[in-house]
Order: structure tokens, then sequence, then C-alpha cells
């Protein structure tokens, strides 16, 4: 089956199966793994400013031979980033570390704020959260379309409750939303909200994770051995079939090439029984960490702050 594109409602393409490079350089290959995944065929790149590997990347996309306008470079605005004067400057940041003059999509990677001088960190308490309403950042990222500096804007991790008070407000409809979806962390609901709202949905860990062990679920490691194949083209497909984007990372040439090409047909009856899948596990949870995140994904449960 060939890698298909998705229409933006802005009338551009993102292709369904993309790089995705979070801790993609643990190993120290993510330069020559970039330009492999290009080589293959790859085109659409996931980035942000807190993988902290946007000059690898920046590199890599320097030495491929492949114009410009036939990649499609995703990068983030991150949370010390969203008072509305700074959003501009983190985006130049980004740029100058991709060595590129715009990004196809930038998005807002949380719906949350925290103090500037947080910068990167993981281990700030809660005092460093700040309210900075969304649409102020919103507004802010609108502008940047406007400039040419990016094509279009999308969110991250963005639950319906959110974006059902956000879209209203909207001059430019945020033309994706990616969230952790795997088989253990289905969104069903939300990836449903998405698409009748013309949002494509990207799943990142589509594999699981490091925190979620998918690939030895029992009845996904059946399926595989029914189709001859990995428990990884199983979670992927199923994800793909459901008109999901997906940005799995690797480093290894072969599954590059699965991940990318080796689309499984997956039946009625085998759709639905991973549908079923009862486990739900997720890797990316600020609200374990602080009461004061518990809606984002938890809004039965507290109610987001400042929209």
């Amino acid at each position: 089956m060939a890698v298909k594109s998705y229409k933006l409602n802005n009338g551009t393409f993102m292709p369904e199966v993309g790089l995705g490079t979070w801790r993609g350089n643990d190993d120290g290959a993510l330069v020559q793994t970039v330009k492999t995944a290009v080589e293959m065929g790859y085109r659409h790149i996931d980035c942000a400013p807190y993988y902290a590997n946007q000059r690898d990347i920046g590199k890599a996309l320097k030495e491929v031979q492949v114009p410009r306008e036939e990649l499609f470079i995703v990068s983030k605005i991150y949370e010390h980033n969203h008072r509305p004067e700074l959003v501009e400057g983190a985006l130049d940041h980004i740029l100058d570390e991709l060595q590129l003059d715009y990004l196809d999509v930038l998005m807002m990677h949380w719906p949350f704020a925290v103090k500037p001088e947080v910068g990167f960190a993981d281990d700030y308490g809660a005092e460093a959260i700040e309210n900075v309403p969304i649409m102020d950042t919103w507004k802010a990222m609108e502008a940047l379309v406007d400039k040419g500096k990016v094509r279009t804007i999308g969110v991250s991790n963005f639950n319906q409750t959110i974006l059902e008070k956000m879209l209203p407000q909207c001059r430019i409809l945020p033309a994706t939303n990616q969230m952790e979806i795997h088989p253990y962390c289905q969104e069903q609901e939300l990836v449903d909200f998405c698409k009748n709202n013309n949002i494509v949905v990207t799943a990142y860990c589509p594999l699981g994770g490091y925190k979620v062990n998918v690939m030895d679920d029992e009845l996904i490691k059946r399926i595989a051995d029914a189709h001859s194949c990995t428990p990884a083209q199983i979670a992927l497909s199923w994800e793909r079939a459901r008109g999901i984007v997906v940005i799995p990372k690797s480093s290894n040439p072969l599954r590059l090439k699965q991940n990318l090409e080796e689309f499984v047909e997956l039946t009625p009856d085998e759709m639905r029984m991973i549908g079923n899948i009862k486990s739900h596990e997720r890797n990316c949870d600020p609200g374990r960490d602080f009461k004061e995140l518990k809606w984002i994904f938890h809004p039965d449960e507290a109610e987001c702050p400042v929209i």
C-alpha cells in the first residue's frame, strides 16, 4: 500500500507516516537516521525544541538531496514560550536550529504554560505553572501564518473540552491535533471529534512507548503471527486504518522501511478485537505530577483554568 497524505484544512497535504524524533538521538545516530529515512521516502519529520536534537535534524536536512517543498516539517511551541510576546522568537529559534525558512506546521506542544525562566526543565514545581490564556498564544501563532513563517498551525495534547471552547474563537482553525494513541490509549471519542471538525489526528507513541508495553500484548502478537509480520506493523496498520497519521521512531533501517511501507490489511474482526482492548495506559500525563494539570487528560475531574 502506497503511503498517502491527508489534506489539511489549509489545503496542504500531510504525509500519513512521519519520523518521530523524541528521544531519537539517544544512540547518537540521529543525523544518519534522518538522512536514511529521507532517502527511503520519508517526507514528514516531527520535531520539537524539547527533544533537544533539532540542530542534528537541521544538519541532516541540509545534507539530503530533496527539495524543501517536498518535505513536511513539524515543530512546536513549548510551555515556557506561551506568552504572546515570546512566540515569534521561539519560532525563530526553531527555524535557526532546523536551518529552515518556514515550517509546514507549528503546534502548541501542551495546553498549559510555565514561567519563561523554567525553560525545558522537568523538575519544576506547581508554582512555575502560569495562566497564559490558550487563545493569547494561539493568536500569536496565527500571526506567524500571516507572516509566512509557518504554513499552518496545530495543537498537541488538547482534549475535546478545550477544543470545543477554543474553535469558535479561532481565526485559523487547528490543522492537526497530535496526541498519544496506541492500542492501550485509543482516544476514539476525541479522534471522532477531531475528524468531524476537519482536524487531522497525529499519533505520537503509536507503538506504546517507553512506559507502555503494547508490543508484548498477546492479542497483538497473535494477529501479527497470523499475518507473518511484527506487532509494530499491526499497531501502525490499525492506527492508519483509523485514518490517523503516525510518527513512529526508529534508527534501525529495516524497521524504518517496515514502518513506512508495510501496511497490513487487517480484517474487520481484527480491527474490532484491537478496538476492544480494555487496558488503558499512557506514557505522558502531567496530571500525575501536578493536580493543577489534572484537567489535561481528566477533564471529567478538573476544568481547564484559561482558554
